[in-house]
């Protein structure tokens, strides 16, 4: 492509870098535009992959007829067929008229499907047979339905890895990968970084009606040696903190390093499984580590009480009410305060009633603290931490937006 047209489609789409590979992405699409192939974009979140899909639609022949952009993830599993296939009036609760779907109103026209490796399984076969024959059938509907529909999709995680573990299918992946397209990282853009800082500047001074920030060569130096984990979005976040908050308008290496992460951590990219680590990708894994770690610590403590009670039984009860008060130490692997498990000093005997109440007591306790109480009070923290931002509080527990709102709809979380 002729550089002339190749910088026309980056004004008209607000596309700011001169690297290679983000060249070779914008050149792959133009070609790929006039045609029906089903295309998919590959990327780390926050790379812009949602501008490709839009840049295919305007250049295709289908470019004045609808366009729509869904992102998958953000639909609950419970309703996703309906809105991508439509449904029929009754066909469940609150399905007082019919409804065309996604595939119905965009017929002729680009569905971008963005975070389609979220799809549930079920979805996932009803969508490989609209691209294979063109043909759906609606919720509650007997009758199958034609549309003709051009499919753009894009994700963030590792297809193949979802194959290996079962949740995505293999076929529908060599089916939307006709054409693959991969979003390059920030990192990997160069000077691209320092354009882009430029461009938010402005954006961000003329919103505000402020002076614009400008960076010394050893802050630009800076800008392209992190990492930039949250990629182009971390990097607008970054530069709206810094010209709010920078008494300065020139910013220095020392100023910069202040507003970006130094912890070595949060520079780093998730590190793929080598066969060799266990692997959280798996929505539940995370979650489910600390319940049954949490759990494993209530049976110790059990065991420590059980222990407690065979020796009281043996007949040496005296021993134990003439000692100080002594505590048993249950040790836990989550960093949770000591528990102890007081015997309180006596001048008698310690009454075996007395002894059975407590144990029992202590007993019903610990039924108590089963996975489901466990599990609900940490999405209860992780929705009060995050103000009620269900999709902050399924980032911070590692699961999908999806599974959040059922495990919401199970305990009862939705009038909180």
């Amino acid at each position: 492509m002729k550089t002339s047209e190749l910088q026309t489609i980056k004004q008209r789409y607000n596309i700011v870098g001169n690297c290679d590979a983000l060249n070779h992405v914008l050149d792959v699409a133009l070609q790929v535009a006039p045609t029906d192939v089903s295309v998919l974009i590959v990327g780390e979140s926050g790379v812009g992959k949602e501008i490709i899909p839009r840049v295919i639609h305007d250049n295709s022949p289908r470019r004045r007829e609808k366009y729509f952009a869904i992102n998958c993830g953000s639909i609950p599993e419970g309703t996703i067929d309906s809105e991508l296939f439509g449904h029929i009036k009754g066909s469940f609760t609150g399905a007082i008229n019919d409804s065309p779907g996604y595939f119905g109103v965009a017929n002729k026209g680009t569905l971008f499907l963005d975070e389609v490796g979220e799809l549930p399984l079920a979805t996932q076969a009803r969508l490989l047979r609209v691209l294979e024959t063109g043909e759906y059938i609606p919720v509650g509907a007997t009758e199958v339905r034609k549309t003709d529909v051009r499919i753009v999709a894009a994700t963030n995680v590792n297809i193949q890895k979802a194959i290996s573990e079962g949740r995505f299918r293999e076929d529908l992946y060599y089916r939307l990968n006709t054409i693959s397209i991969q979003m390059p990282p920030l990192r990997d853009r160069g000077e691209d970084v320092v354009l882009l800082f430029r461009l938010f500047a402005m954006q961000i001074a003329e919103k505000y009606r402020m002076e614009r920030v400008m960076l010394t060569d050893d802050a630009k130096q800076l800008l392209m040696k992190y990492k930039w984990p949250g990629n182009v979005r971390q990097l607008k976040n970054i530069t709206e903190q810094i010209s709010i908050l920078s008494p300065e308008r020139t910013i220095s290496k020392d100023i910069m390093a202040k507003f970006i992460p130094q912890d070595q951590e949060s520079t780093q990219l998730v590190a793929t499984n080598n066969g060799k680590d266990h692997s959280f990708e798996n929505e539940r894994e995370v979650l489910y580590k600390i319940l049954f770690e949490l759990r494993s610590n209530v049976n110790e403590l059990k065991r420590e009480i059980e222990m407690l009670k065979n020796q009281i039984e043996s007949g040496d009860k005296q021993a134990i009410a003439s000692k100080e008060p002594q505590a048993l130490e249950v040790t836990t692997t989550s960093n949770l305060p000591a528990q102890q498990i007081y015997i309180q000093h006596a001048q008698k005997p310690i009454a075996e009633d007395a002894i059975a109440e407590e144990y029992i007591e202590l007993e019903k306790d610990q039924e108590n603290l089963n996975l489901d109480n466990l599990e609900r009070q940490l999405l209860e923290k992780a929705l009060e931490r995050n103000g009620g931002n269900r999709k902050k509080a399924a980032q911070e527990l590692g699961i999908s937006d999806r599974t959040l709102y059922r495990r919401i709809k199970q305990y009862g979380l939705d009038d909180k």
